[in-house]
């Protein structure tokens, strides 16, 4: 039988314990959240929710096609600049979540020949994005700059480092400024998930990188996702501007995305 096979997965499942479930929750509820990623309460304060509203009378309920052909509004631009200026990018790129954001910068910064060393601990889209990108990945000790230095250290080519800033499940941070002096020792990349940073963190919340003193280098980018700090939904890309144009010619959850 066609796709038999899922029944047998769900009974292993159900025999392990690991089975998951969608729990709705109501516009209204009695409960203490303390599970939400709205860490600063934004999703419902008056000034984002009338926005969200006034951007719908305006634009309409949906971008209407792909950034690349009519999905990118004037307001896509201003969001860009005004993320890249708080944070202290050059440039930014806005995409559907911060899944996609991942996906198009670990796998459009790391082409065939190149090496991505990931942490241990990354999120599952840093990890999807090793998986599909062209580069060899090589998956080294958590938060750990020495077993980055001897993963960069058997690799002579172009080399990118993925990690998140903060853990997602842990809720460690990364050393960022000694991961930043590795990198630069063997003239790799770096590429940071800054998703549960943006907003906290670094002076009035512009992010863990920004904390490190690492915003605007010419060999850092970051993704943040809109959909936790900040309320709202959707990802971005920042960093210089030359790799935000790479991007938008190559990232494929950007060019192929509505």
């Amino acid at each position: 039988m066609a796709f038999g096979w899922i029944d047998e997965q769900a009974d292993a499942r159900r025999r392990a314990g690991l089975v998951r479930k969608l729990r709705p929750r109501p516009a209204d509820s009695p409960l203490l959240d303390l599970a939400s990623n709205d860490y600063l309460g934004l999703a419902r304060h008056p000034e984002v929710t009338e926005g969200a509203a006034a951007a719908a009378r305006t634009w309409g309920g949906g971008a209407t096609g792909s950034r690349l052909v009519t999905g990118t509004t004037a307001l896509h631009r201003e969001l860009e600049e005004e993320l890249a200026r708080f944070c202290g990018f050059e440039a930014a790129l806005v995409l559907s979540s911060g899944y996609a954001a991942n996906l198009a910068a670990v796998t459009a910064l790391a082409p065939h020949g190149s090496l991505l060393v990931s942490d241990a601990g990354n999120h599952a889209s840093l990890i999807d994005g090793c998986r599909l990108a062209r580069a060899a990945t090589q998956v080294v000790a958590h938060a750990d700059p020495d077993a980055v230095r001897k993963a960069l250290g058997t690799h002579g080519g172009q080399a990118v480092l993925v990690s998140d800033t903060v853990f997602s499940v842990d809720g460690d941070a990364a050393p960022l400024a000694r991961h930043a002096e590795v990198c630069r020792e063997h003239g790799a990349g770096l590429v940071l998930d800054d998703a549960h940073g943006l907003g906290v963190l670094g002076d009035g919340g512009r992010g863990a990188p920004h904390a490190a003193g690492l915003a605007g280098a010419d060999d850092v980018v970051v993704t943040v996702t809109l959909s936790k700090s900040l309320g709202s939904q959707g990802g971005a890309v920042l960093g210089p501007a030359r790799v935000i144009d790479h991007l938008v010619n190559t990232a494929r959850t950007f060019i192929f995305d509505t």
